[in-house]
């Protein structure tokens, strides 16, 4: 049965301390981290990752002036380690695609070991469609990871020929959102208002409210959903991976919640929601974590050797599907650690990237 190594761990671990707990992990691996800002998590999860010896660590993101800031604050603490920088816009598929080549080429980084799929944006003020026609929240946090990792499976399975069972892993950073919400299946792109939903796909309007969103209800787009909506998505992911890639290959997928970190992420939050935000704070529903810890769950979804394919345990799917405080969740709602959602969730990714994929 899948499980951690170290129960101990918790929400106040921190990356280094996870990292240091499994040196032979990373120890002259090639680990890829999206969304590496010296405020982000993958910042986080990237120093517990250079501590251990990788042989290259390749940071990936959408600013090359940040990547490059980024490599050259973990050189100053971890010289010996090869930083490859990667451009990396995962809302357009174009970029997406001239990433995954740029990857591929470099013939010096022939296998990826680790993935982490940890960049993304959250509360975008208006509804916004990008160039590929999908709304940026979803298309940014979940098609971009979906397809850039597909494209570069090649390097994953290539490692995973010379890495145990389970080793290779591909790590989506989700949020809470499994906890309270699922897919809008009818409705990906928010023109309609909630009310008009199937009832099932309808946003959690106590947690909306919460947020500072007055009538969800008679809202069609509200951006704490469609962030919703793209890490429930993360999660399902992995599901899918898990399914196509362990038995045949060996790689292991797996979604986490990082926890509640004073980020970037949340750079263009409206007013209103800022000051929801401090007062669930203030009511204790949450409280933030410090920065190292903000990256522990990643390092230890990525690293713990003890991990496996999810499994149906008391009768919910896919446990071991989901992290949260470092330690295995089972607190996600049902259809968002679903497998028959995740395949649904498979199809719908290949159509909106015009791309089948099978290994």
């Amino acid at each position: 049965m899948t499980c951690t190594t170290h129960p101990e761990f918790n929400e106040a671990t921190e990356a280094l301390e996870v990292a240091k707990a499994f040196p032979d992990s990373v120890k002259g691996k090639t680990i890829l981290v999206t969304g590496v800002n010296l405020r982000g998590l993958g910042f986080s999860a990237a120093q517990g990752f250079a501590s251990q010896s990788p042989a290259h660590l390749i940071l990936a993101g959408r600013t090359p002036a940040k990547i490059q800031e980024s490599i050259d604050a973990l050189k100053k603490d971890y010289p010996d380690v090869d930083y490859r920088g990667l451009s990396l816009d995962l809302s357009k598929q174009k970029a997406v695609r001239a990433a995954a080549a740029e990857l591929l080429s470099w013939a010096d980084v022939p296998a990826v070991d680790i993935l982490v799929n940890s960049a993304g944006i959250m509360n975008i003020p208006e509804r916004t469609i990008g160039e590929d026609g999908i709304e940026i929240t979803f298309a940014t946090n979940h098609v971009g990871h979906f397809l850039f990792t597909c494209l570069i499976m090649p390097k994953l399975i290539a490692a995973a020929e010379r890495n145990p069972k389970g080793a290779t892993r591909v790590v989506n950073v989700s949020s809470g959102s499994p906890t309270v919400a699922q897919m809008r299946w009818s409705d990906p792109n928010f023109e309609r208002a909630s009310r008009d939903l199937p009832e099932e796909e309808r946003p959690n309007y106590v947690f909306t409210e919460a947020w500072g969103f007055k009538d969800p209800a008679n809202m069609s787009y509200i951006p704490i959903e469609a962030y919703n909506q793209s890490k429930v998505a993360n999660v399902l992911f992995g599901i899918g991976l898990t399914r196509r890639l362990y038995e045949k290959h060996g790689i292991l997928s797996v979604g986490l919640h990082p926890g509640v970190i004073a980020t970037e992420l949340g750079r263009v939050t409206q007013p209103e929601t800022l000051e929801a935000i401090k007062k669930i704070t203030e009511e204790g529903l949450f409280k933030y974590k410090s920065f190292g810890a903000g990256g522990a769950t990643t390092v230890v979804a990525a690293l713990d050797p003890k991990l496996g394919a999810p499994e149906t345990k008391d009768g919910k799917e896919n446990h071991g599907a989901y992290f949260w405080d470092c330690q295995i969740c089972d607190n996600a709602v049902p259809k968002a650690v679903s497998s028959s959602e995740a395949e649904k969730l498979w199809a719908r990714s290949e159509e909106l990237v015009n791309e089948k994929f099978s290994w």
